[in-house]
């Protein structure tokens, strides 16, 4: 009896431990050799930045590389390697203009350009008067509609985020997340580079998009009356950026003499908005404009 009474008290005692032991155990334990969830790698964005060009009317019906028929009203481009019926979201960084287009071709093969564009993808970029135009190009999500979108509220942040900007074309990955890229401001770290040109960005501009396209960018930092404030400003600046030029221009408005504070003088529109974020940091308000470059 004592003996039963034992190993009745061993038995009890051993599925007490074992439930005490699995109550306790962490909530993110898996079996089967799953990855925790919280070591798992975060998911990550491809963006490609390279020169976009476009398809010509004359190749209205002619079978691309995936069997279709180019349509130039329909937003489809030519890529060398992603798969067809993969979506990007475009944006030339000249003019923020964004288009999302789905890849239905192989090209472009020449001039180390990274796209092709329908006809009516590339108007809403400004692409067919200038021939080309360097773009950030995401790779977004199948159902994203296609045809004209919103400016990536990111977008200085995704071109301070390519990993060799001198290159004429890179590809590189970003988190998933549009948190972690939020503002230029913040990007202190480089995308992970999957591709990247030999050749550099001047050596694959032609000389007819240069005179076609002469557009550049400034940031205004101010429209004064008093011309001593405009100073003030452009002092100011000076201590915060040396190596930004800074000028003030003095212009008539509505019969009135006014000051502004012009800053730098920008080939690429993200490259303008970053400083002009970073101004913004230091409380110095202002805003990017395009202007014909001197």
């Amino acid at each position: 009896m004592i003996l039963f009474r034992r190993s009745t008290v061993l038995v009890l005692s051993s599925c007490f431990f074992f439930l005490l032991s699995f109550l306790s155990a962490p909530a993110h334990a898996t079996t089967g050799g799953t990855t925790n969830a919280a070591s798992a790698p975060s998911a990550r964005t491809t963006v490609l930045r390279g020169r976009a060009s476009w398809y010509g009317s004359q190749f209205q019906g002619r079978k691309t590389t995936s069997g279709e028929r180019y349509n130039r009203f329909k937003y489809t481009c030519a890529h060398k390697t992603l798969p067809f019926g993969t979506r990007l979201r475009v944006t030339n960084v000249k003019n923020g203009k964004s288009v999302v287009v789905r890849v239905s071709d192989r090209g472009p093969f020449r001039h180390q350009r990274i796209l092709d564009l329908s006809e009516i993808a590339a108007r809403p970029l400004g692409i067919t008067e200038c021939g080309a135009a360097t773009v950030v190009a995401e790779v977004v999500a199948d159902e994203t509609p296609l045809g004209p979108a919103t400016t990536p509220e990111n977008l200085a942040a995704l071109f301070a985020a390519d990993p060799n900007p001198d290159a004429a074309f890179t590809t590189y990955s970003i988190p998933a997340s549009p948190a972690v890229l939020s503002d230029s401001a913040s990007v202190d770290a480089h995308g992970a580079l999957i591709a990247a040109s030999t050749l550099t960005k001047g050596q694959v501009v032609t000389a007819a998009e240069v005179v076609s396209c002469p557009a550049g960018f400034l940031i205004q930092a101010g429209s004064f009356v008093d011309a001593a404030n405009a100073v003030a400003v452009q002092a100011r600046i000076k201590s915060l950026m040396p190596d930004l030029k800074v000028e003030v221009s003095q212009d008539l408005l509505d019969g009135r003499q006014r000051s502004r504070v012009l800053v730098g003088q920008f080939g690429e529109k993200p490259e303008a908005e970053a400083v002009r974020q970073q101004l913004l940091v230091w409380g110095i308000g202002g805003l990017v404009r395009e202007v014909a470059l001197r």
